[in-house]
C-alpha cells in the first residue's frame, strides 16, 4: 500500500528545513573563506592606545591613507601634537575622513570646505595635502588654539552649525595623532594585503612622501644622495633603485638584489619626544608607510628593530628578522619600505 502523500504543511515544514539547512551551509563556506583568506573586501587598519589601556579605533585603508596625509602636512608645517588632532576630528566629522565630492551646498572633500567662501578652487579642495594645509593655515590664526577644547578650535575654523559635533571624535583622533606624528611607537598597524597586479613600485612611494612631507623627506638628516639616485622623476622624487646601503629585509623570500631594487630608504632625523623619548620621526614614516600599505603596494616596512608585513594576521609589528636570526640595526637612522614590485 503507498504511502500517504506528506500534508501541505508538513511539505511547508520540509522546505523551509531544507533552506534553512542550505544558508547555514553557504554561511559556513563563507566563514570559512574568510578565515583562510584573512577577510573579504578592503583590509582593515587599527591604531591603538600606547598606554596600559584597551583604548583602540578601526578604520578602512582608505581613511588610513587620508589621515596619514593630514598628519604628515601638519607636522611638515612643524605644528603640535594637537593641532594635527583637531583636524583629524574635524574630517572624521566633516566626512569620515573620506575625499567627498558632494556636501551641504558646495562643500567638497576631506573637511568640506567651499570654493564660495574662498577655500579654494574645487580642484584645490579635493586634493587632501592642499585641504589640509588650507585648514592648518586658519587653525593656525586661532589665538592659543592648542589649549583650547578641540570642539572650540574646530569650530572657529569650521564656523558648523553643529558646534559640539566636534567632540565625540576626540579620543579616536586622540589615538591617530598620537600615532601618525610618531610619539606612540608600533601602534598603527593595517591588514595591507597587496593586489595580485600591483601597480607602482618605490616611484609611487618617492612621489607619496614627497607629496605629503615635501621635496626634503628623502635627503634629511644630511643623507647622501649617489650618483646612482641623482636622477629623478618630473616631480623631483628619485626614479632609480635605492643604493645597496638599503639592502632587504632578513625576513624575504625574494633573491636580494630584486628585494633591494624595491627598497625605499627614508633617512631619519634625530627628533625625540621630549616626554617619551620616543624617535618620533622615524615611527611617523613607519606609520606613514603602513597607512599607505594597500594603496601603495608596500610588502614591509623596518624601523628601530621592528617589522611590519603585509598580510600577516592583523598586520601586527614585531621583531625583525627570521625566527632565530639576530635583530636589525636598531640605530634608528632609518626607515625601510620594501614595494611588492
Amino acid at each position: 500500500m503507498p504511502e500517504p502523500s506528506p500534508t501541505p504543511a508538513r511539505r511547508g515544514r520540509l522546505l523551509r528545513f531544507g533552506a534553512a539547512v542550505a544558508v547555514l551551509f553557504a554561511l559556513a563556506g563563507y566563514l570559512a573563506v574568510q578565515y583562510l583568506t584573512g577577510g573579504a573586501g578592503a583590509p582593515r587598519c587599527r591604531v591603538v592606545s600606547g598606554k596600559d589601556d584597551d583604548a583602540s579605533y578601526e578604520f578602512t585603508p582608505e581613511q588610513a591613507v587620508n589621515a596619514a596625509t593630514i598628519s604628515a602636512v601638519g607636522t611638515s608645517r612643524r605644528l603640535p601634537e594637537r593641532a594635527v588632532a583637531i583636524a583629524l576630528a574635524t574630517s572624521l566629522q566633516e566626512s569620515g575622513l573620506r575625499n567627498i565630492r558632494h556636501g551641504d551646498r558646495d562643500s567638497l572633500g576631506l573637511f568640506q570646505q567651499r570654493p564660495s567662501q574662498g577655500w579654494g578652487t574645487k580642484k584645490q579642495i579635493m586634493d587632501p595635502t592642499y585641504a589640509a594645509g588650507v585648514f592648518y593655515e586658519h587653525l593656525a590664526k586661532v589665538p592659543d588654539y592648542a589649549r583650547l577644547p578641540l570642539t572650540v578650535a574646530a569650530q572657529r575654523v569650521q564656523r558648523s552649525g553643529y558646534p559640539q559635533a566636534y567632540a565625540k571624535h576626540e579620543p579616536d583622533a586622540t589615538l591617530l595623532a598620537a600615532a601618525l606624528t610618531g610619539r606612540a611607537a608600533a601602534t598603527l598597524t593595517c591588514e595591507g594585503r597587496v593586489a595580485p597586479t600591483p601597480a607602482g613600485g618605490p616611484d609611487s612611494v618617492r612621489a607619496a612622501l614627497v607629496r605629503d612631507f615635501g621635496h626634503d623627506v628623502l635627503q634629511e638628516a644630511g643623507a647622501d644622495v649617489s650618483a646612482q639616485d641623482a636622477s629623478s622623476a618630473p616631480d623631483g622624487t628619485s626614479s632609480s633603485s635605492p643604493s645597496a646601503a638599503s639592502g632587504p629585509a632578513r625576513a624575504s623570500s625574494s633573491p636580494p638584489s630584486a628585494v633591494s631594487a624595491r627598497t625605499v630608504t627614508v633617512p631619519v632625523p634625530v627628533r625625540k619626544d621630549a616626554a617619551t623619548g620616543t624617535d618620533v620621526r622615524g615611527w611617523e614614516l613607519a606609520h606613514w608607510a603602513v597607512a599607505n600599505s594597500s594603496a601603495l603596494h608596500i610588502e614591509r616596512v623596518s624601523y628601530a628593530g621592528q617589522e611590519w608585513t603585509a598580510g600577516r594576521r592583523e598586520g601586527q609589528w614585531v621583531r625583525s628578522g627570521a625566527q632565530g636570526a639576530p635583530a636589525a640595526d636598531e640605530d634608528s637612522t632609518e626607515v625601510r619600505i620594501v614595494t611588492a614590485q
